[in-house]
């Protein structure tokens, strides 16, 4: 598809076994990277009594966890584009497995929050290892195989809150002791079995691929028309504005994200929704956020991955209104239904975005140039977090949610004025 989109026949021939198992690696390594943040709730609660901590000091930890992830991503981005993606995937396995180990003993608030920043920084880095794998391996099929990665950022919490709620080492240290081997033995398989295709093995170096893809029913409009250029680093990238087109939509979709996430039961509450339905809406964020993903890729590799993308974020908004209205007359499934189907509608950016930058801008410097794109997911934070909450406390809860359904409708109609980069040659 893009430029210097791997060769998949070569590419694979190289292996010796299929990539769709460095799929299956790079989800273990994803699961165990988004089990340090889904598992915070879960753990918040004794690690402030183990270091004496305030709910306001619990609450800067996590910014702080969030801070680290996300700018951990870009040296190890650099680093895997350059070197290949094994010395980066070592550090975060093991700053990962040390973050929870160090959580596990710490006793002071200071020192909890040098074992977030390496924790933190440690799934960071194998998070950008992870996503950006599929993307050097697949010109087809890449948006399936970037959503199922994805996909286990939650995925694997799902399986491992339960545990961990019920002490799954009889005590909080052993607790998270346990979680540490766990995440330890999940990167382990992805500093195995990942690896970078090589030399030789890419699109550009042969016009025939192109056409192979065509023959194999991908159209050149589902390859947003991407040309055969040397690939741009972050800092050409960041010259076009496509780039920032992008860059807004990112940080919207990660402010609708975690509005949804923070304040659902407390929207739901506000409402005056009975708590079975607040717990409801809850639970199905976490189911339609990994289901939306997955359909999103396989929909995008059959159609066009920008207007998939801003399909999906209208029908998100619409979504959004929809629970407002439903909840605000008392129709709590409904309500469940529309929060949920709002969850699935805005994560098909996050099997789509990945690839679409590779698509754009080469696969060269993939992964720097993904990492900067997840920057956004800061300026989401602050939008979902602060920004929402001043706004509730000013309008109140249906009229910021609308207006979040508003965001959302523009973020979507934005996507169908993005047009493909024209690379050149520096």
């Amino acid at each position: 598809m893009g430029g210097q989109t791997t060769n998949s026949a070569a590419a694979e021939g190289a292996l010796p076994f299929s990539r769709w198992w460095l799929v299956v690696a790079a989800a273990f390594g994803m699961g165990a990277a988004g089990s340090y943040e889904f598992v915070w709730s879960s753990i918040r609660g004794p690690l402030g009594s183990q270091v004496g901590a305030s709910e306001q000091t619990l609450g800067s930890l996590f910014t702080l966890l969030i801070v680290a992830q996300t700018l951990s991503q870009f040296p190890a981005g650099w680093v895997r584009d350059r070197y290949g993606p094994r010395l980066p995937m070592l550090v975060g396995t093991v700053m990962l497995a040390g973050g929870y180990g160090a959580l596990s003993v710490v006793a002071t608030p200071i020192a909890t929050a040098v074992a977030v920043l390496v924790g933190g920084s440690g799934a960071g880095t194998v998070y950008s290892v992870t996503v950006n794998t599929p993307v050097k391996w697949f010109s087809t099929h890449r948006g399936l195989a970037t959503g199922l990665v994805t996909m286990a950022y939650s995925g694997l919490s799902v399986a491992l809150i339960p545990a961990v709620r019920g002490g799954i080492g009889g005590t909080f240290a052993s607790t998270l002791f346990a979680l540490a081997a766990l995440v330890l033995v999940a990167c382990l398989v992805g500093i195995v079995v990942i690896r970078d295709p090589e030399e030789g093995t890419s699109d550009d170096s042969t016009q025939e691929d192109t056409t192979s893809e065509a023959n194999e029913g991908i159209s050149d409009d589902s390859s947003d028309g991407v040309s055969e250029a040397p690939s741009y680093g972050w800092r050409e990238a960041m010259r076009t504005w496509q780039f920032w087109l992008l860059y807004a939509v990112f940080v919207v979709i990660n402010g609708i994200g975690l509005m949804l996430i923070e304040k659902v039961i407390a929207f739901a509450d506000g409402l005056g929704l009975p708590a079975a339905v607040a717990t409801g809406a809850a639970s199905t964020i976490a189911f339609g956020d990994g289901a939306g993903v997955v359909s999103g890729g396989v929909v995008a590799d059959r159609l066009h991955p920008t207007r998939t993308v801003g399909v999906a974020l209208l029908l998100g908004s619409l979504a959004v209104a929809g629970a407002v209205v439903a909840g605000g007359n008392g129709y709590g499934t409904v309500f469940v239904l529309l929060v949920g189907a709002t969850a699935f509608f805005r994560s098909p950016v996050f099997a789509v975005f990945p690839g679409l930058l590779s698509d754009y801008y080469g696969t060269g410097h993939s992964s720097e140039n993904y990492a900067v794109m997840y920057t956004g997911k800061l300026w989401g934070s602050v939008l979902g977090g602060t920004a929402t909450s001043a706004l509730i406390a000013a309008i109140g809860w249906g009229q910021s949610f609308l207006l979040a359904a508003g965001l959302l409708a523009l973020a979507g109609l934005a996507m169908f004025a993005v047009r493909p980069v024209e690379r050149t040659a520096a």
